[in-house]
């Protein structure tokens, strides 16, 4: 998913979290044309069985738009009372494996907002007791591929909140030791799919934390510090448990590790970094692991890769990069692999492509882009059956 992993450059380069925490709208804004167009549908249902939604996290508007995605041609369609109010600073989306629950990083809060999720239509309710207390300036998040835990980049405190989840519930409860100390401004957080190890990217000191997941109460234990370089903005791991991939937005690359699967430490890949557009962001993979995309926030474009699964090695997508819209921050793939959607920071809105099944080239969704909050920093998707909301598997 997202799995995960999860970056807003432009709220920690810029600081701008502290001035959505003094904004006076209340989370609640006013619609661009573009997003008033995209909520016309409110109070419609997709049609029964089978259906994927869309959840975009707005910093400016502090709140979260679901969409409907449709299965024909990836178009978004807005579903029963869209956007549902978050935190202040809303950055940052996950769903849980076991496709019940979403969670949202509030970074212009110390909090955690948590909502069930209603998989006949996508809709969500406020979790009880949410929301829950986190570190500084929350700005990262990502589940559990078991379900069982929940964890929290903080940037401002330097560390990492972990959870447990309850199944029942959705309610967060800290995990003994917990909050766990990464390094200098932790942004990006990912878990390996076998749940062993969880990586943190920390902008500040440009270094990445390397944990093992204590399997019975789910605490972190450092193994790992691994020197990368100053902006780095990703944390994302490949659905094989072998290579973690971290975006560098300084030196505009991306950089590939081979993880040991006994260790937990990281050595980088042959070839690696390799080249991505101006300003890269977030990384994300198809379900499969064959695919890789990353939105570029400085020139508003996607960089696309074929993956060699063997290797970890990335190459160009005959075509790359492809035109965003403005200040390209986050990405997304809905859990077939043929729809991606880029969240467009600058320009609260969501572009929205087709996936080629052989070659992994990116064209226009019909309609694109679609209207969404303001400042719009990254998405999550699920596929309701029987009654619950799977997440991409990691």
């Amino acid at each position: 998913m997202l799995r995960n992993h999860v970056v807003v450059r432009t709220l920690t380069l810029l600081g701008i979290a502290a001035l959505l925490a003094g904004c006076s709208n209340g989370g609640s804004g006013s619609l661009t044309p573009s997003a008033a167009n995209a909520m016309k549908s409110h109070g419609s249902r997709p049609n029964a069985g089978v259906q994927e939604y869309a959840y975009v996290a707005n910093a400016g508007t502090s709140d979260i738009y679901a969409y409907a995605i449709d299965a024909t041609d990836g178009a978004l369609r807005a579903v029963r009372g869209s956007p549902f109010a978050a935190g202040s600073g809303a950055v940052a989306v996950a769903i849980d494996a076991g496709g019940k629950y979403a969670y949202v990083a509030d970074e212009g809060t110390t909090t955690v907002s948590g909502f069930k999720i209603d998989a006949s239509d996508g809709a969500l309710t406020p979790v009880k007791n949410s929301p829950f207390t986190a570190g500084t300036s929350p700005s990262a998040i990502a589940a559990d591929p078991k379900g069982k835990h929940l964890y929290v980049a903080n940037y401002g405190s330097g560390n990492v909140s972990g959870y447990d989840v309850d199944a029942s519930t959705g309610e967060l409860t800290p995990i003994k030791g917990s909050p766990f100390a990464a390094h200098t401004s932790p942004i990006a957080i990912g878990i390996t799919p076998n749940g062993r190890w969880v990586f943190v990217a920390n902008f500040g000191s440009g270094d990445v934390s390397g944990f093992r997941v204590n399997p019975a109460t789910g605490a972190l234990e450092p193994v790992t510090l691994h020197d990368v370089g100053y902006g780095i903005t990703s944390a994302t791991v490949s659905p094989s448990n072998n290579f973690l991939y971290v975006s560098d937005d300084q030196s505009n690359d991306v950089y590939a590790f081979r993880i040991t699967p006994t260790k937990g430490t990281i050595h980088a890949v042959k070839g690696s970094p390799f080249a991505a557009g101006q300003g890269p962001g977030g990384f994300s993979l198809s379900p499969d692991g064959k695919f890789a995309y990353v939105p570029n926030y400085t020139d508003g474009s996607v960089s696309g890769y074929s993956v060699n699964v063997m290797t970890g090695v990335l190459t160009q997508i005959t075509g790359s990069p492809w035109q965003a819209g403005s200040e390209a921050t986050g990405f997304a793939v809905d859990p077939d692999g043929k729809f991606g959607y880029s969240a467009n920071w600058g320009g609260t809105d969501i572009s929205a492509y087709k996936i080629n099944a052989s070659s992994g080239a990116l064209t226009d969704v019909k309609g694109s882009p679609f209207g969404t909050g303001t400042n719009p920093a990254w998405m999550a998707t699920c596929k309701s059956e029987s009654g619950v909301c799977k997440p991409p598997a990691l």
